[in-house]
C-alpha cells in the first residue's frame, strides 16, 4: 500500500482520489492478481534460501506470501503504514518467520544492511519521492543484496483498470489527472531502470510478468470497483447514483465480452531487480 499525500496528483504520488482503507476490498480488487504475479517476481530474483527479507509495502500480505511459499527465507519483514492492511496481512500470514511493523517507505523503520533482499509489489508509483524510497530500500540492503520491486504496465498492460479511465474520462474530460495511465507514466522499463541505476544499482535488469485476469460475467467484474478501496474505486464511489450507472454502462460497451458473458483479461507487471 503506498505512503504519501492525499492532495498529490502526480507520477510517483498518492491522487486525492486513493483510498486504502479496506484490506479485505484491496483484495478483492487487484491484491488477488498481485498474488499471481508476485510468485514469479519472487523466483526471478533468484535470491537464494535462508535469506533475511524486506517487504517494502507489504499491503495484503501477498508478496510476504509468496517468499515464504517459494524461496524458503530465514524471515520476512513487512512494511506498511494502513493499519487496516496490516491487520489484513497477519490473519492472512501466520506463519512465525513473517511479521508486519507500521512505517513509511521513505523513512524505513529498520536497519542498515540488515537484510539480503528488499523488495516492494505494486508500491513504487505511489510513493512521493522514489528516489528517497529506493534510496531507503538500498540502505536496508547489505552490499551485495537484491533490491526489486514490480509496478502494474498501465500503458496498455492493465485493461481491467484503464477501460474504467478511458470510460470515466470520454464522460468527464476532468478525469485526466486522475487517470492511472497519465498519472503513473514512469511505469515504463527505461524509467525504472533509470531509476535503478541512478540509485547506484548494479546489474540492473527490468522483465515483463503477464497473468490472465477472468471474470465470469460484468457483475463478477464491476463489483470490486464499488469497493472503494484504490484510485478508481475511490473516484467511483465519490459519484452520484446516476453517474455511476453511466460509468457502468460505458465500462460495459468497451469490454471484450464473450457470448456466456465472461470477460477475458491479462494484467502485466513490469519487474525490475538490482544488485546493492
Amino acid at each position: 500500500m503506498p505512503d504519501g499525500s492525499p492532495e498529490d496528483c502526480v507520477n510517483g504520488s498518492t491522487g486525492p482520489s486513493d483510498s486504502w482503507a479496506s484490506g479485505q476490498g484491496y483484495e478483492s480488487f487487484v491484491g488477488r492478481l498481485s498474488r499471481e504475479v508476485a510468485p514469479q517476481f519472487v523466483a526471478w530474483l533468484g535470491v537464494p534460501s535462508g535469506a533475511r527479507w524486506l517487504d517494502v509495502g507489504s499491503g495484503t500480505g501477498a508478496l510476504t506470501e509468496a517468499v515464504l511459499a517459494c524461496c524458503a527465507p530465514e524471515h520476512v519483514v513487512g512494511i506498511e503504514p494502513s493499519d487496516a492492511f496490516r491487520r489484513f496481512a497477519d490473519e492472512q500470514v501466520p506463519d512465525p518467520r513473517a511479521s508486519f511493523r507500521a512505517g513509511d517507505a521513505m523513512a524505513l523503520p529498520v536497519d542498515d544492511g540488515a537484510f539480503d533482499a528488499v523488495a516492494a509489489g505494486l508500491v513504487l508509483n505511489f510513493v512521493p519521492d522514489q528516489p528517497a524510497a529506493l534510496a531507503e530500500m538500498c540502505r536496508a540492503t547489505r552490499p551485495g543484496g537484491t533490491v526489486g520491486v514490480y509496478v502494474w504496465d498501465y500503458d496498455g498492460g492493465m485493461p481491467m483498470l484503464t477501460t474504467v479511465w478511458d470510460a470515466a474520462l470520454a464522460l468527464d474530460p476532468s478525469v485526466a489527472a486522475l487517470h492511472e495511465a497519465r498519472r503513473f507514466i514512469g511505469n515504463q522499463p527505461d524509467p525504472l531502470r533509470a531509476l535503478f541505476v541512478g540509485t547506484r544499482l548494479r546489474a540492473v535488469d527490468v522483465q515483463g510478468i503477464c497473468v490472465p485476469v477472468d471474470f465470469g460475467s460484468f457483475d463478477d467484474y464491476w463489483s470490486p470497483f464499488l469497493a472503494g478501496t484504490g484510485p478508481a474505486p475511490a473516484y467511483i464511489a465519490t459519484l452520484t447514483d446516476a453517474g455511476r450507472a453511466a460509468l457502468r454502462d460505458a465500462v460495459r460497451a468497451r469490454l471484450p465480452i464473450a457470448a456466456d458473458g465472461a470477460i477475458h483479461l491479462t494484467a502485466r507487471a513490469w519487474a525490475v531487480r538490482g544488485t546493492a
